[in-house]
């Protein structure tokens, strides 16, 4: 099977099921953007050595195909890919409740960095944010599954938190923000 198709080279795609889009078309950012959530974080994982912290990385992975999968699915196929559910966004709240029992409490703002892992998780954590900005913006004009818009918020905060423990975990400093001097 070859990888290219030549179908898109008009700047036309195809959603699950046969429809045609444009390659602008918000549906496709949106889950363009997920996808490249899911990049940063398999970028973080070679620079992450916590055996939970990976596990954790590679099952929320494993998610994100299904949130692209879903976006890829206009609502009116019906069930025809698997969809997130609220398992998963259940799963991400017990998992940050848990992580933070073990970090200090946040009395600043911190900036994205510290480890290798922990930086890059801050990436995705961004990116995810954006995804689920597009997905609000993409809700507005066509039906989109609610759960889905629910765990993407839920990821962003999961991802913020990881970012921590894995910081933790490694043993570096979180780069505490302080304001700029004003003359």
């Amino acid at each position: 099977m070859k990888i290219y198709t030549k179908t898109g080279d008009a700047g036309e795609t195809s959603l699950y099921g046969g429809q045609r889009v444009s390659k602008d078309a918000l549906r496709v950012w949106a889950y363009g953007t997920v996808d490249e959530c899911n990049a940063f974080l398999g970028a973080a994982l070679p620079l992450i050595e916590d055996a939970q912290v990976r596990a954790v990385v590679t099952r929320i992975q494993g998610e994100l195909f299904e949130v692209g999968a879903d976006l890829a699915t206009p609502l009116e196929r019906g069930d025809t890919v698997p969809r997130i559910q609220d398992d998963a966004t259940e799963r991400l709240e017990a998992e940050i409740d848990a992580f933070e029992t073990e970090l200090e409490p946040l009395r600043h703002f911190i900036l994205p960095g510290g480890s290798p892992g922990g930086a890059q998780l801050h990436i995705a954590r961004a990116v995810s944010r954006r995804a689920e900005r597009l997905v609000t913006s993409l809700a507005s004009q066509e039906p989109v599954s609610g759960e889905l818009q629910r765990y993407l918020n839920r990821l962003s905060d999961h991802l913020f938190v990881l970012a921590r423990l894995a910081n933790h975990r490694a043993g570096a400093a979180e780069p505490i923000w302080e304001r700029p001097a004003r003359p």
